[in-house]
């Protein structure tokens, strides 16, 4: 029998404490990895994650960073004036028709 890994998934609390442990207490990437009984390069990860996003890192599991958020928004507000703006063309169009 062929043995199922499951996939574990850490808060966003455990990955922001694993990168304030690995930045303060001077022990190594695979030191640290091995006490917090994560895999291999899992941590660096989180450090090249923490750097880039900054205080957006790990935003969780059906939440989107805020600049996401706020763009899905403004294309979902984009289509609705879209829509808006050719009904009042048909009925301009509807309305403008002289009669036979």
């Amino acid at each position: 029998m062929t043995e199922q890994k499951t996939k574990r998934t850490y808060s966003r609390e455990f990955k922001q404490e694993a990168v304030r442990l690995y930045e303060t207490s001077g022990k190594t990437m695979s030191e640290l990895e091995r006490e917090l009984g994560i895999t291999p390069f899992l941590l660096a990860k989180w450090v090249q994650e923490t750097k880039r996003k900054a205080g957006q890192a790990f935003p969780g599991r059906g939440k989107l960073r805020e600049q996401d958020d706020e763009l899905r928004r403004l294309r979902r507000e984009n289509e609705i004036l879209r829509q808006e703006r050719e009904i009042l063309k048909k009925a301009v169009n509807i309305f403008s028709q002289t009669k036979r």
